[in-house]
Order: C-alpha cells, then sequence, then structure tokens
C-alpha cells in the first residue's frame, strides 16, 4: 500500500482495510484494525477513540510492512505473535499450528470427562497437591494427561490449567515447537506440572517410562494429496509437520493406535481431534482395540464430527 504524507488514524484504518481486501485477505477489517492496534502500541479497544487523531510519521515504515506482509497471506496470529485460547494467551510461531477454537471443544470434553472419572484429583488440588514435583508426572493424585503433538502446548497448558491436581506430559517430535510451548506454560503459570519429550508420537512416553491415563493429541490429519488446495495462510505458512496426516490423512491414529498395544496400562480415557469425515474411521480403531466401553463424538461449530472420545469407566 502506498503511503500518503498526512493522514488520521482513521484514514490509515479505511485505506489498509481496502488494500486488505484487494489483495484477497478474509476479514480485512479486523486485520487492519488489529495491525494498526499493534502498530500504535495501543489497545484494540482504545482504536476507536484515537480515529481522529493524526497518523504518527514514526510509525509509517513498520505499517507498511506489517501491511505488506499480512496482505502476502501470513496468518494475523504470526504476525501478531499471539493467540488466545480457552481465555488464555498463547504466543504463536511459523513453528507451532495456530490453535483453532474447534479445540476448545476437545479440551472441553476431555476435563469434563477427566473430572467424572478421578474425582478425588479436585480434592488433592484443593489441599495444594497434585502439582509435578522431582517425582515427575504420575506422582500427583490426579491422572497423568498426555498431550501429543503439543505444538503450542494449548492442550497441554489448559489442562493444566484448568486442573491444578493432574499431571502433564507434553510431546512433539519439534524441538522448536517445544520451545514455544515451554515458554507458554510458564506465561500462564503451568510450568511445573508439565514434563515434556521430545519424539515421534507415544515413543517418547514408553522411553521415560510413562503411562498415561489420559491421552489426547490433535495430529496431523489433513490428506497428503490435499495440502496444495489449502487456503494459503495455511498451506504457505502454518508447519507442514503439524498439517499433513499421510494417504488418507489416518496415518497418525493408526501408528497411536498400534503404540498404545506397547503399553502394559493403557488410558482409560483418549481424545481426538479428527479431520472432515475421519470420526467414523478414528472410532473404529479405538474400537477394534476391545479396550474402551464407551464413545463419544464431539461436534464442531459447524456440527461436523471432529472429536472422538473413547473411555473406560
Amino acid at each position: 500500500m502506498k503511503e500518503n504524507e498526512t493522514k488520521t488514524i482513521r484514514e490509515a484504518y479505511v485505506q489498509a482495510s481496502s488494500f486488505l481486501r484487494a489483495a484477497g485477505i478474509a476479514e480485512a477489517e479486523m486485520s487492519a484494525r488489529r495491525l494498526l492496534a499493534k502498530q500504535l502500541g495501543i489497545a484494540d479497544a482504545e482504536l476507536l477513540w484515537r480515529f481522529p487523531e493524526p497518523f504518527p510519521s514514526a510509525a509509517a515504515a513498520g505499517w507498511q510492512a506489517l501491511l505488506a506482509r499480512r496482505a502476502a497471506g501470513e496468518p494475523l496470529q504470526y504476525i501478531l505473535g499471539e493467540q488466545e485460547f480457552y481465555g488464555l494467551p498463547f504466543r504463536v510461531t511459523p513453528a507451532v499450528l495456530i490453535p483453532r477454537p474447534e479445540t476448545e471443544l476437545l479440551v472441553e470434553a476431555v476435563v469434563r470427562h477427566g473430572r467424572r472419572m478421578w474425582p478425588q484429583a479436585g480434592e488433592a488440588a484443593a489441599a495444594g497437591e497434585g502439582a509435578c514435583g522431582a517425582a515427575g508426572p504420575g506422582a500427583a493424585a490426579g491422572p497423568l494427561v498426555a498431550d501429543i503433538g503439543t505444538g503450542s502446548g494449548a492442550i497441554a497448558v489448559t489442562a493444566a490449567v484448568q486442573c491444578p491436581g493432574w499431571a502433564v506430559a507434553a510431546v512433539d517430535l519439534s524441538p522448536e515447537a517445544l520451545a514455544v510451548a515451554q515458554e507458554n506454560a510458564a506465561r500462564n503459570g503451568a510450568a511445573a506440572r508439565i514434563r515434556w519429550l521430545q519424539g515421534d508420537l507415544l515413543q517418547p512416553l514408553k522411553q521415560a517410562g510413562l503411562a498415561p491415563d489420559i491421552l489426547v493429541s490433535n495430529p496431523p490429519y489433513i490428506p497428503s494429496g490435499d495440502i496444495p488446495g489449502l487456503q494459503r495462510e495455511v498451506r504457505q505458512h502454518e508447519p507442514l509437520l503439524a498439517l499433513d496426516g499421510g494417504a488418507n490423512g489416518l496415518t497418525p491414529y493408526r501408528r497411536m493406535t498400534a503404540q498404545l498395544a506397547e503399553f502394559a496400562v493403557w488410558p482409560r480415557l483418549v481424545g481426538f481431534e479428527v479431520g472432515i469425515g475421519q470420526a467414523e474411521e478414528v472410532a473404529a480403531l479405538l474400537k477394534a482395540t476391545g479396550r474402551f466401553d464407551w464413545f463419544e463424538n464431539v461436534p464442531d461449530y459447524a456440527g461436523i464430527p471432529r472429536h472422538v472420545i473413547a473411555g473406560r469407566g
């Protein structure tokens, strides 16, 4: 976008909205508003009453750079460096998948069932127990929950915050993702209750001698052939490692189910996020193990089956 010599903050907003809309950016006005607030160093809520003020000339170069990045398709969350999840702030970088609102529903289901299945964990938390100390996860009165493919740590950190009596282990293949997740745990006061493991799916748990009571994962589930058709924000900017689920998108679920057979004690609760049209097949994989006695499909906000929950007891 070309820079005018003089303009108000409102004019900067209107011009930016038009520029981003012409570049094919969805919700261009929202992007312009949030980027403008970032550039000016103010809260989004302040922007409206600051509209009549002159746009500061010292901010012009940085403003043009932000708009160029967004117009090129870089996700707004990466430019801002943050995304809210379950009411908590999470730093996001191109090393991690941007947390989606529908994943909050997976956390909600796991927490709901987990609290029912381990009611004593709430009592332990109230008594000041249940933290993951020197003994590591598993020493708490509550369950050990393992978040596989933790990415930004959204699931692991939220579980630790919502359920202080639970111990948490977070696994990711990417060391860069784990670094972001650890930062988010510290930011949200949950670092002491989470153990970080680097490696492939469930193998780090087995190597560490950990048998999770709750297994939760939002793994890569996009079929490899569908990757080129994703919107450019996702295709060009989010990590392929967190997107590509193999030929039909089911590879991570098949591998995790097979790896579970290597554990002497199976989880009592499993929660998987799945892609469109995958819920029945993923549920069938878990049913075939014969280890669970109830199943639940949780729809997303569009009514699409998005989370498969399996439990015992």
